[in-house]
């Protein structure tokens, strides 16, 4: 095979819209850009480069009036390998920071991608705004809950469009499932089951520690988390399942999920009453702090919302490995991100409501960051808000503070804790190491 036609081939491959990346050859995206004046052009940087933000990146530079002018990452390997696959889709290199904080002195940015780990979203994110950048965050929209309320004091104080990447509030066929379900068509809504079950869920295989590799700047990697030694298990592919950084399924999967279980029931306030049962108990092999098996119950007023988590397993309810089960007196509908069913509940032998479905047509992420795009422009509000972002990683946090505490969490959103309960009152905010300070 000779040299062009493997490039044609790796090409087709990495830009194939079945991979979920892009949906434009890349020289037609690159055409298209030339015929945009200067003036309407959205320059953007993207902070945290090596995995979902860069994808996120790609979607927004398939739009002809996008470019990148700063890419923003720890590691050489990944500036070094993103410049090259950026400049495939755009004339000029864009400038290289190992340190976020001179990204965001660029004065010819007008917004950012964060794609960095959870536990830098609050940091960077209020930066950006008091740089006067728009937001792109990807979720969960932080991993404290202390760190999310900073985030909508910091977008509402510097007038910023903050969008959450929880992309599935913009995606065509969970709005129709959305809409059979507040529309009553399936009856009272009483209850909903969410589950996300996946291997990766449990790490990777515990592996000993090992120098920091040549070209990374590890401790920006830590940022305001615990010093501590280079581990692969709990570096690239692997930090979420540690509590410094990440949240595990619960935080990764829950937020995506849980959101679209608020937004059925049209719950805008956290949960009356929070338990939640499971713990470690599989793949002792597996470097891992976050729960391998995990159930939540959220308690509200009129309904109760029900999590379960299994790392180390693919498969689940209804032949899914994740998904909800929205159901209500007539019947229940059940969604993931392929499509909606209504199974309907019997009177005899006669159906109480209609058997109906819908398929996924699109790419929810695509048209979620094509949102972001449009709201820099005209300044509304996004479709998934900070407001919203912050709601769903509260019910996410939650459900992992009432397991790690042991306790059935209730909380005072009027003094921000859960009461008495010192254990579960630890853990809301996070104690940053210096010289970094969570913002007031």
């Amino acid at each position: 095979m000779n040299s062009t036609r493997r490039k044609f081939m790796k090409d087709a491959g990495r830009f194939s819209m079945g991979l979920g990346v892009l949906t434009l050859n890349p020289a037609l995206i690159k055409a298209r850009k030339k015929n945009v004046a200067a003036s309407e052009k959205i320059r953007l940087g993207l902070i945290g480069a090596r995995g979902r933000g860069f994808r996120v990146l790609e979607q927004a530079l398939q739009q002809p009036e996008t470019e990148c002018v700063a890419l923003c990452d720890i590691d050489d390997t990944v500036i070094n390998d993103r410049s090259a696959e950026i400049m495939e889709l755009q004339e000029n290199k864009p400038e290289s920071f190992k340190d976020f904080r001179k990204l965001l002195e660029l004065k010819d940015l007008d917004a950012v991608i964060i794609g960095t780990p959870d536990h830098w979203h609050c940091l960077q994110t209020v930066y950006a705004c008091q740089a006067g950048k728009d937001v792109y965050v990807e979720k969960p929209m932080a991993n404290s809950l202390a760190e999310l309320d900073a985030m909508v004091d910091a977008a509402g104080s510097y007038q910023r469009v903050v969008s959450v990447g929880q992309q599935q509030r913009s995606g065509k066929h969970w709005q129709e499932a959305i809409g059979h379900i507040r529309s009553g068509k399936i009856g009272q809504l009483r209850k909903i089951n969410i589950w996300a079950h996946f291997n990766y869920g449990v790490g990777q295989k515990a592996v000993p520690d090992a120098p920091v590799p040549q070209g990374v700047d590890f401790d920006m990697w830590l940022g305001p988390a615990p010093a501590r030694t280079f581990n692969q298990g709990r570096f690239h592919g692997s930090w979420r399942m540690f509590w410094d950084y990440g949240g595990g399924l619960m935080t990764d999967w829950g937020v995506h999920l849980i959101d679209m279980a608020l937004w059925a029931a049209d719950v805008t306030t956290t949960p009356t009453a929070v338990t939640a049962s499971g713990g470690n108990f599989s793949y002792p092999d597996h470097a891992h702090e976050t729960f391998d098996t995990l159930n939540v119950d959220y308690q509200l007023d009129n309904l109760t919302i029900s999590w379960e988590s299994l790392g180390g397993i693919q498969s689940g309810p209804y032949g899914k490995p994740y998904g909800l089960a929205f159901i209500g007196n007539d019947g229940t509908l059940v969604a993931d991100r392929s499509e909606w069913v209504v199974y309907p509940e019997m009177t005899g032998d006669q159906p109480k409501t209609a058997a109906m479905s819908g398929k996924s047509a699109g790419n929810s992420s695509e048209e979620h960051v094509k949102n972001f795009l449009d709201c820099i422009k005209t300044r509304k509000e996004p479709n998934c808000t900070v407001e919203n972002g912050r709601l769903v990683a509260q019910y996410a946090h939650m459900g992992n503070i009432a397991q790690r505490t042991g306790s059935r969490l209730v909380w005072d959103d009027e003094k921000k804790n859960f009461g008495k309960d010192k254990a579960a009152n630890r853990l809301i905010t996070p104690e940053y190491r210096k010289p970094w300070t969570l913002p007031q």
